[in-house]
């Protein structure tokens, strides 16, 4: 029995846990509406973030008359705490994921740990997952005060809810009402299991223990690796926490957002599945954790391209185990967040060209080999491939950064990143002494440069535009200086900044380009302000020297972070989270920005 009529929560009302295969969200209110299982790009098992009534979700509520809630991390973790405070008494919820083993690959576990600090508190649970993106049927037994999920007729997936109080079965769901004594602590624990395997915690209080303290180890002991001793170190390490849990301990690959279908617009079709391993986004994750020092991910997720490219040339998206077969699919039967249709699954952009995503990846691959370790010849030679794929294409049209679904342009973004790409592998061979074609090189790096600078200039409205021929401006053109091609102070810069701030800045917000003026992405309907593209300008004004205004802006774009330090990917008009969340976009840019805000007011102040 589904609860009806479960309103949406707002999307920036949810935490996220995780186990480095998967992730879940949970709300304000206590409920995890969001998880796919048992990867992040697998179908989902709750999904009522995007079917209120039909999407299945894992909820534990106080029945303590009217109650406010807060939630908050432990410091330096990814355990949350969701606390509810009333008149008769105080609850608080702890959600987290268990690491998994080296020999777990495949198994997830939920563990909630359920306490009333003030007052003997009653409590409502109800489990109630929905299979393969809420399609599939399932069977719910009780057994020893167990309640098991199999997924009807093939048993493919099978979960299981322990607890220490009794369960229920109401339907296909677990349910149980069950009263706390105050400072007691109840436990659940939602675990795969294999079908017909009996579930190997025999001692439920003991086991969430030893998980806990094994949790609280692990996130410690990981971000004590970070070299990071700046300013607003909190949410710095907020970031990089929430770009790990977005990372797959298996594979080394990393995923764009943690979710699919959340709208750029309540209401609107711009509903896509960010599930999947993106070059560019991957390529920028990783260079965060190198500047954290954070080396580790980074030489998983360049051993994970590796392995792509051999004998294979680079794909734009893949899954997190490396698949290619993404076709983007729409789910009729689900109502989608607010009625924001259609929701969509698998990307479209798999079969796009993108030729930007070079520069990026060679970007990181060189601070890789220049700060932390250097790269082998055999991946030498993947780069020359990957430098021979940008000579010959860099003068072609593609769809770009922002993967317009309209006709190919040749956007400054795509060749900026292609002068990127023969920049980073020429400085490379020169430190390394590796063999390549020095005058090729070197002429095709000036031959891009001489057509960013001439081609791209619009002089009616003295900036570099989005496209050869366009009138508009567009974002990324602000990588420019944060790439080292021009000098923040080059009169031309000045003058392309002001331009951005004239027709894309809304306060300390950013647009990505001026889609009202012209129907550049061929797409209906509307979007927010870009996170990203906010942190890139906080970025590009501190190198330009305006650092009090850079400082003001970034603690004003911290202010539309959620409760925990949480960004989505773009914000609506009223300051609400819209699109997939957490974005890892935003919260690389985030670090990026902070960085060099730190290296700006250290030289001033020091």
């Amino acid at each position: 029995m589904q609860h009806q009529n479960r309103p949406n929560e707002p999307i920036e009302n949810y935490g996220i846990i995780g186990n480095l295969k998967t992730v879940a969200l949970v709300s304000t209110k206590g409920s995890i509406d969001f998880m796919a299982f048992p990867r992040f790009d697998s179908p989902t098992v709750f999904a009522s973030l995007l079917d209120a009534n039909q999407g299945g979700y894992f909820s534990i509520e106080p029945l303590m008359g009217d109650f406010t809630n807060k939630q908050l991390y432990l410091p330096g973790t990814a355990i949350l705490l969701t606390r509810f405070f009333s008149d008769n008494g105080i609850a608080e919820i702890m959600d987290y994921m268990p690491l998994p083993g080296d020999q777990d690959l495949e198994g997830s576990t939920i563990v909630r740990k359920v306490k009333a600090v003030r007052g003997n508190l009653t409590f409502r649970l109800h489990c109630a997952p929905r299979f393969y993106y809420a399609a599939a049927t399932h069977t719910c037994t009780l057994n020893n005060n167990q309640i098991t999920f199999t997924t009807a007729p093939d048993s493919a997936i099978q979960l299981r809810l322990l607890a220490d109080v009794p369960l229920q079965v109401t339907g296909a769901d677990g349910y149980a009402e069950f009263t706390v004594k105050e400072t007691e602590i109840v436990h659940f624990v939602l675990e795969s299991v294999s079908a017909g395997k009996a579930s190997s915690i025999t001692d439920i209080a003991q086991y969430t223990q030893d998980t806990y303290q094994q949790a609280l180890g692990f996130w410690r002991n990981w971000l004590s690796k970070s070299s990071y001793k700046g300013r607003w170190s909190e949410l710095i390490h907020r970031s990089a926490i929430t770009l790990k849990l977005l990372t797959s301990s298996q594979f080394g690959s990393v995923i764009a957002a943690a979710t699919f279908g959340l709208p750029e617009t309540i209401g609107g079709n711009r509903n896509w599945d960010y599930r999947y391993t993106w070059i560019r986004d991957a390529a920028f994750t990783m260079y965060a954790f190198l500047r954290l020092g954070l080396n580790e991910e980074a030489t998983n997720f360049l051993t994970w391209i590796f392995k792509q490219c051999q004998g294979n040339k680079l794909q734009l998206i893949y899954g997190v185990d490396g698949t290619t077969d993404l076709e983007e699919k729409e789910l009729p039967h689900l109502a989608g967040y607010k009625n924001s249709k259609p929701v969509r699954i698998g990307n479209g952009a798999m079969s796009q060209l993108q030729i930007d995503i070079y520069g990026e990846l060679i970007d990181t691959i060189y601070i890789y080999n220049k700060s932390y370790k250097p790269i082998t010849y055999a991946f030498w030679n993947i780069v020359t491939q990957m430098v021979e794929a940008v000579i010959q294409q860099w003068q072609l049209p593609d769809h770009g950064i922002w993967e317009i679904r309209n006709e190919k342009k040749e956007f400054l973004h795509t060749r900026l990143m292609c002068w990127v790409a023969l920049d980073r592998a020429i400085k490379i061979a020169e430190s390394r002494s590796f063999p390549f074609p020095v005058t090729e090189w070197t002429e095709g790096r000036n031959a891009i440069y001489l057509d960013i600078y001439h081609n791209f200039w619009n002089d009616e409205i003295k900036a570099w535009v989005q496209y050869k021929g366009a009138q508009v401006v567009d974002a990324s053109v602000l990588l420019m200086p944060l790439v080292h091609f021009i000098s923040p102070l080059e009169p031309r810069w000045v003058s392309t900044l002001a331009v951005i701030d004239d027709r894309l800045r809304l306060d300390v917000l950013i647009y990505r380009y001026q889609n009202s003026f012209e129907k550049v992405d061929g797409l209906d309907g509307e979007e927010g302000t870009f996170n990203m593209c906010s942190f890139w300008y906080i970025e590009a004004l501190a190198k330009s020297g305006q650092v009090d205004r850079a400082v003001e802006n970034f603690e004003k774009m911290l202010g539309y972070a959620n409760h925990l330090g949480l960004f989505s990917e773009e914000l609506g008009k009223k300051g609400e989270h819209l699109g997939n969340f957490p974005q890892a976009f935003t919260h690389l840019a985030l670090i990026s920005a902070a960085m060099e805000l730190n290296k700006q007011l250290d030289r001033i102040y020091s």
